[in-house]
């Protein structure tokens, strides 16, 4: 089992979001990886953007009770990100994805769950693949 389990936007909101078509497969990842999850203000943004008004006290009761942990600084990890977000500006990287992916090079065995097949695409340390858990 991976050490550090990390969160991004589309994992919190299908699983915050019954009516996500990937929300059965967040639920049970959810219980094979308990919180407290690593994340980025940057997606912790887009989650809240996705989620509207009706998610909020979701989200917000997740940080409440420190299921998410969004210690990653953007301003100690700058230039990493945008070299990041250059490399794969055609698939393209966003912001929060970049900030995700750097995360995975400075934590302790890393996993990845998110809806996003994008990460099957970028990789870590210039060649290692993401470890990533994705819905079926």
């Amino acid at each position: 089992m991976a050490a550090s389990i990390i969160v991004d936007a589309g994992f919190l909101v299908a699983l915050l979001n019954r009516r996500d078509t990937h929300h059965a497969w967040a639920v049970a990842k959810a219980s094979e990886h308990p919180p407290a999850w690593a994340t980025c203000e940057a997606a912790l943004s887009e989650a809240f953007f996705l989620l509207g008004a009706a998610g909020f006290d979701a989200l917000a009761a997740l940080i409440q009770r420190e299921a998410l942990d969004a210690l990653f600084r953007f301003a100690d990890n700058a230039a990493p990100v945008l070299r990041l977000m250059q490399k794969y500006r055609q698939v393209p990287m966003s912001f929060a994805d970049g900030c995700i992916v750097r995360m995975t090079e400075i934590v302790a065995d890393p996993l990845v769950l998110t809806t996003d097949s994008d990460f099957n695409v970028y990789r870590r340390h210039s060649r290692q693949a993401i470890p990533c858990a994705l819905p079926p």
